[in-house]
C-alpha cells in the first residue's frame, strides 16, 4: 500500500471566483494559482502520487458537459506537467449538489474509490482542500488533512497556498 496526496481543484490548484473567472467552464478559463504547478512538481519529485478530487456539480446542473470537463482536466494536467509535476488521475463528482450521492465531498466516495483502484493506504495519505467539506471528506476516509486559506478549520495543518503547504504535506506523509 502506498501513500498519496489528494488535492481539491478549484481554489487549491486553479483560480475560481477571481477577477479573471467565476467558474471554469472552458479549458481556456483555467488559470493555475501562482506556485501550484511547482508545488505538484515538488510533491511528485518527492515520490508521491498526486490525485485531484473535485466536485463538479455544473455537470449535473447542465452548465457543463462531461466532454468539456475532460478537456479542462487535460489542460490542467498538461499545465502541471510543463512544470515537472504529475497528476496520476482526476476524479470528479458530476452530481447536483443536493443529489445525495456518495462521491460528492464532504462524502469520502472519490477517495475510497481511488484508494481501492490504486492500492493507497488512506491513513498514511493527505487530503488538501480550501473548504471544510474537503477536510471532512479526508477525515471520513482516514486521511491527514491540510487546509488552504485563512479561515478557521478542523484540518491537521493550514497554509495560505498549496506552494507554502508543501513542507507541511511532506511532514504529514513522513509522520
Amino acid at each position: 500500500m502506498k501513500k498519496a496526496i489528494f488535492l481539491d481543484r478549484d481554489g487549491v490548484l486553479n483560480e475560481v471566483l477571481s477577477h479573471r473567472v467565476k467558474f471554469v467552464n472552458r479549458p481556456e478559463e483555467l488559470y493555475l494559482l501562482e506556485g501550484a504547478a511547482e508545488a505538484v512538481a515538488e510533491l511528485s519529485t518527492a515520490g508521491y502520487e498526486v490525485f485531484v478530487v473535485t466536485n463538479q456539480g455544473g455537470v449535473g446542473l447542465g452548465f457543463l458537459k462531461e466532454k468539456r470537463l475532460h478537456e479542462i482536466h487535460d489542460r490542467m494536467v498538461e499545465m502541471v506537467k510543463e512544470h515537472g509535476g504529475h497528476i496520476k488521475e482526476v476524479a470528479y463528482c458530476p452530481h447536483k449538489p443536493k443529489e445525495g450521492c456518495e462521491c460528492r465531498k464532504p462524502n469520502e466516495g472519490m477517495l475510497l474509490d481511488l484508494a481501492r483502484r490504486h492500492e493507497i493506504d488512506l491513513t498514511s495519505s493527505v487530503m488538501v482542500g480550501d473548504h471544510e467539506r474537503d477536510i471532512e471528506a479526508g477525515k471520513k476516509a482516514g486521511c491527514k488533512t491540510v487546509f488552504i486559506g485563512n479561515d478557521e478549520t478542523s484540518a491537521d495543518e493550514k497554509a495560505p497556498t498549496l506552494k507554502s503547504a508543501v513542507p507541511l504535506i511532506l511532514h504529514l506523509l513522513d509522520s
